[in-house]
């Protein structure tokens, strides 16, 4: 006897011993293993070498006498028993026949659920290696936020990202100008998940190589931005951003909306302000021009920059969030120290959109003393 097992190579491949040499291996894709397989049961040599006595040329050292098929769920052979002479040399009884046969697909269920256990086992390995190149993938991102806070005398501010998935493609940095000069960055690149993670990497990586130049000339900085983003990233691909530089000493505040939200300044007098667009969306254009406003920051005043997963947050009824919520904490809690404001509003978008996040929360506050 000579048990056959399909290999995944295209090929019934046996370990049985005793097996003549050249043996070892079957092609697939024999015409007689085709035969079996359509006639699904024990088949006698003597019956089948009838039809195609060419076709068992290739079992012929194995004088083989009765040939009985594995299949698989879907009757695609999986294994073949070859079986010699029986040692009374009676022929093969409709008994015998039958207890092979009975054999053969406990076998062949055994050998389905081995090939789907392999399947399973490599698919939870795939899995743990995704998970781990995931995880340090969102350790990765971790770093490039920031990591420290220039100290200024005239302003207090925080900064958050709370991302929908592990990576994500919000964006804000502090950038160190110089004594008593702060820059500000929070971005929105379109898309979610690990494109998005890669295009803000490479924004981020487009800011922090010529964030020097924002001193003398915001808008050339923010020209070269749009411009490297632009030839970087597929034709469908975008970032709303806002860009401030601050000035201790004078307490000016110069900023760029590029298609961002307009974030909100609250004056010490109960007014508020809406800081506007002054250019399109960053990576859509080659050709863009980018408008530089400028105001004061009294002590006081208090600044809110968001990303749209804020306001647009939904419910389980798909209710967003929306600004006039927004504005409404803001106004209530804006006399809290920067990092309790900061907390107040992401507890509340987190409460009314429930356990699903749909998109990433990132916010920046500013209060000048």
């Amino acid at each position: 006897m000579a048990c056959y097992v399909e290999d995944g190579d295209s090929r019934l491949v046996t370990q049985s011993r005793g097996v003549p040499p050249g043996s070892e291996t079957l092609p697939s894709n024999l015409p007689v293993l085709h035969q079996l397989a359509v006639h699904g049961k024990s088949w006698e040599v003597s019956n089948l070498s009838e039809d195609s006595p060419e076709a068992l040329s290739v079992l012929a050292p194995l004088n083989p006498e009765c040939l009985v098929p594995i299949l698989r769920y879907d009757n695609r052979l999986s294994g073949l028993i070859v079986l010699g002479p029986r040692l009374s040399e009676e022929p093969y009884s409709s008994e015998d026949k039958h207890l092979l046969d009975s054999v053969a697909s406990q076998a062949g269920i055994a050998l389905e659920n081995i090939h789907l256990a392999e399947k399973m086992a490599e698919r939870m390995e795939a899995d743990r290696r995704v998970a781990r190149d995931m995880e340090i993938a969102r350790e990765v991102q971790a770093r490039l936020f920031p990591q420290a806070m220039p100290p200024l005398q005239t302003l207090d501010y925080a900064g958050a990202c709370i991302q929908a998935r592990v990576v994500g493609g919000d964006y804000y940095d502090f950038l160190d100008l110089g004594p008593g000069r702060l820059g500000v960055v929070l971005a929105d690149i379109s898309g979610k998940g690990i494109a998005a993670a890669l295009l803000m990497a490479n924004l981020q990586a487009n800011l922090r190589s010529q964030y020097a130049v924002a001193l003398e000339d915001p808008h050339r900085l923010l020209q070269s931005v749009n411009r490297l983003f632009y030839e970087n990233t597929p034709d469908d691909r975008y970032a709303t951003l806002f860009f401030a530089d601050y000035d201790d000493a004078t307490r000016r505040l110069r900023y760029a909306n590029c298609g961002h939200n307009p974030p909100l300044l609250l004056r010490a007098s109960g007014d508020l302000e809406r800081l506007g667009a002054t250019a399109t969306v960053l990576g859509l254009f080659k050709e863009w021009k980018c408008g530089i406003e400028e105001i004061s920051l009294r002590p006081g005043d208090t600044l809110l920059v968001y990303t749209d997963g804020v306001t647009e947050a939904p419910d389980s009824t798909g209710e967003e969030f929306g600004e006039a919520r927004l504005e409404e904490i803001f106004r209530s809690h804006h006399r809290e120290p920067v990092n309790g404001l900061l907390a107040r509003i992401l507890d509340a978008v987190q409460k009314f959109s429930g356990a699903s996040q749909a998109d990433d929360l990132t916010l920046f506050i500013a209060k000048a003393r």
